[in-house]
């Protein structure tokens, strides 16, 4: 009665194998990005694009990112920051040197240019694998941070070692820099979200998503049937780092402005997507988008009921919200291992059956 398949008929193979096979899934999609498009830009102001819908938008795009590296291929990386710096500074140099050219192919190309040193630093998987080649990983996370500190070529040989984005503009609407509107921004981070998780959620579906799952849950056994764990974790590694070259850009091109690579890409910021995909769910693209949701969305929630709604001190606040944000993940981890992709596979699985439910 609520989420029923009946009468949803399929009558050829590419249709039962679509995307969303569902209609009432389908419509959902649809209305979602109907309001996220036509509905959202006419309202959007500076605190929900600082504060909300870019942030969401750039670390979802991440997520996306080492979700496939790890949650599709099975291999853990530690190196998120560092490759989202690699993006951000491959995008200022092409912005510096390159002023005529769109910002779609900025970014896009940034995501190239991290796939190329995303594979270099992918070859020990070939050899490694575990918690060594998580700290492989790590050492290119310190690694490229350090490359972009100490190197001033990277920053322009600039005094204060921070790069600062240029304005730049799509169809003559400015989309980075301090006049660019907020729903310009928006538009902008969101067309990228949307192309590259649609193209994400097939490649997972594909040929080459199931030999990244054979490799990921039995490697030996993936080789021996055919698969070939080079081209499987190298397409994994380069793919990944693409997606997370394009955070990186966008979250300096677009979101931040100006850049720092210790602070703004720090080990921290490793962790952080890599906290995403495990609460949201390994193995699943709706998963990045929940785990980036509820890491980023629900500590701006928090901090408006306790500071806005109860007058508590801001550092106090930001205190307990690590707290309960640590709590939470704890939470997940004990009662849904397998995130919150897969509660809500499970509550449709119960909607569909309702009102018997397994």
């Amino acid at each position: 009665m609520l989420y029923r398949e009946a009468g949803d008929f399929k009558t050829s193979y590419a249709a039962d194998q679509q995307t969303f096979p569902l209609k009432l899934d389908r419509w959902f999609v649809w209305g979602v990005l109907a309001f996220a498009f036509l509905v959202v830009p006419f309202f959007i102001n500076d605190y929900w694009e600082k504060s909300v819908l870019l942030p969401f938008l750039v670390w979802s795009m991440a997520a996306l990112g080492l979700n496939i590296l790890t949650g599709y291929c099975g291999q853990l990386s530690l190196g998120t920051g560092g490759f989202m710096a690699v993006g951000a500074y491959a995008s200022y140099k092409l912005m510096v040197a390159f002023p005529e050219l769109n910002m779609f192919v900025v970014v896009i190309t940034s995501g190239l240019i991290t796939a190329m040193v995303g594979i270099g630093f992918g070859l020990p998987s070939l050899r490694i694998k575990g918690f060594y080649l998580a700290v492989a990983t790590l050492a290119a996370q310190f690694f490229l941070v350090w490359l972009f500190n100490k190197v001033p070529w990277f920053y322009n040989y600039s005094a204060s070692g921070q790069i600062s984005a240029p304005e730049r503009t799509v169809f003559g609407v400015a989309v980075t820099g301090a006049a660019a509107p907020s729903w310009a921004t928006y538009l902008f981070c969101l067309v990228l979200v949307v192309v590259f998780a649609y193209v994400a959620r097939n490649l997972t579906r594909g040929r080459l998503g199931r030999s990244w799952m054979a490799i990921r849950d039995m490697d030996i056994a993936a080789e021996i049937i055919g698969v070939s764990p080079l081209k499987a974790k190298l397409s994994a590694f380069a793919i990944s780092s693409f997606y997370i070259g394009m955070s990186g850009a966008m979250l300096f091109a677009v979101y931040l402005g100006s850049a720092e690579p210790t602070e703004a890409f720090g080990i921290d910021k490793s962790f952080l997507v890599l906290f995403m995909v495990i609460v949201g769910g390994l193995g699943s693209i709706l998963g990045s988008f929940l785990g980036a949701a509820f890491l980023i969305l629900f500590p701006v929630l928090m901090k408006n009921i306790m500071v806005g709604g109860f007058g508590w001190p801001a550092d106090l606040a930001a205190h307990l919200e690590l707290v309960f944000i640590g709590g939470l993940i704890m939470l997940f981890l004990v009662v849904e291992p397998h995130g919150l992709a897969q509660f809500w596979r499970i509550t449709k699985e119960k909607l569909r059956l309702w009102p018997f439910p397994h």
